[in-house]
C-alpha cells in the first residue's frame, strides 16, 4: 500500500513562492537551504528549486493541490484578503452533495490551489 506524504512545488523562484505560502498557511514546519515545508494535516507541501523549471506554469490545472477546511467560505475570504488571486469563488460542483464546495486560487507561480470541504466518510 502507498502513502502519498508529500507534494512538491519545484520553482525557478522559491524564495517567493515560499515567502506566498508562508502568507497562506503560515510558518513552515521546517526549512534547509533549498526547500521549505508546511505540514497540512497528514500531507506536507514541499516548495524548492529545480533545474529544469522555469517561468510561470503554462498548464495549471494538470495538478492542483487540495486544502480541506469545513469553511470553505470563510477560508475562502481570509485568503483573498491577503490578495491572492482568485481563480474561482466558492462553488458546488456539479452533482455534488449540498455540503460539498470548492474554491480555486493561483500561486505567483501560476499553479492552481484549492480549498474543499471535507469529503464524505465512505
Amino acid at each position: 500500500m502507498l502513502n502519498l506524504t508529500t507534494v512538491m512545488i519545484c520553482s525557478e523562484d522559491p524564495q517567493g513562492l515560499s515567502a506566498f505560502y508562508t502568507k497562506v498557511l503560515g510558518e513552515p514546519a521546517w526549512q534547509d537551504m533549498s526547500y521549505v515545508g508546511w505540514q497540512a494535516g497528514n500531507g506536507m507541501l514541499l516548495i524548492g528549486p529545480h533545474s529544469e523549471v522555469k517561468g510561470r506554469n503554462d498548464m495549471p490545472g494538470r495538478i492542483m493541490v487540495n486544502f480541506e477546511t469545513p469553511d470553505v467560505k470563510a477560508e475562502f475570504e481570509r485568503i483573498k484578503g491577503l490578495g491572492v488571486a482568485v481563480q474561482h469563488e466558492p462553488y458546488q460542483p456539479g452533482g455534488a452533495t449540498e455540503d460539498l464546495w470548492l474554491a480555486t486560487f493561483e500561486d505567483p507561480d501560476g499553479n492552481y490551489f484549492q480549498l474543499a470541504s471535507p469529503m464524505p466518510a465512505q
